[in-house]
């Protein structure tokens, strides 16, 4: 979508397709590689903010990315003061701050975080459709329900993690128990503490 801000890490440079995401007018952010090749065509304007070494115009000079990327990119050298790592974003945005693409390429580390939680937890592994549509509705449908845990830990100020909350509305879904009760329950104890003692017979 034009004016939307891409990610990525730099294993995944094609400049082929970073050039393809600059004609659709899509930003990106990532790591230029240690090996790139480029000639420098001119100095970005550098205010003094704390962590920023340098802020450059550049062209890809390599023997396929000059024809692949022929337009000017953008490198910022960064300092990481926590981690004391000194990083080279490449990006085609020359509006923005550098220390808004330096927060924009650390921030994905969270939204990896965030996927990787969605994976581990949400077991997603099989779909109930296979076109486009049903896939991505599957997703954002275990997105929400993550963003609710999320949310419902916050407000409740939960001591326990995000992995028992969810396990706990699982086993009760099909249950009549006080929401409030639930967010009380020690994980360790199990939902079944809960339950209170009935005659009903199984169904099966």
């Amino acid at each position: 979508m034009p004016d939307s801000i891409v990610t990525m890490d730099r294993g995944y440079i094609d400049f082929g397709l970073l050039y393809n995401l600059h004609r659709k007018r899509v930003f990106f952010v990532t790591r230029a590689k240690d090996n790139m090749v480029y000639e420098l065509t001119g100095q970005h304007e550098t205010p003094n903010v704390k962590g920023l070494v340098a802020d450059f115009r550049v062209r890809p000079a390599g023997v396929d990315s000059v024809h692949t990327y022929p337009e000017e990119l953008r490198v910022v050298c960064w300092h990481d003061e926590e981690t004391g790592k000194d990083f080279e974003f490449m990006t085609n945005n020359f509006s923005l701050d550098a220390s808004t693409i330096a927060a924009i390429y650390k921030a994905r580390w969270q939204i990896e975080l965030f996927f990787k939680w969605i994976k581990q937890n949400l077991k997603i592994k099989t779909f109930l459709g296979t076109s486009p549509n049903a896939v991505m509705t599957q997703i954002w449908v275990a997105m929400c329900y993550y963003l609710i845990l999320t949310y419902t830990k916050l407000q409740a100020r939960y001591r326990f993690g995000l992995i028992n909350l969810a396990r706990i509305f699982k086993e009760a879904i099909m249950d009549r128990t006080s929401f409030l009760d639930l967010l009380s329950l020690d994980p360790s104890r199990g939902y079944a503490s809960l339950r209170a003692p009935t005659s009903q017979l199984p169904l099966f």
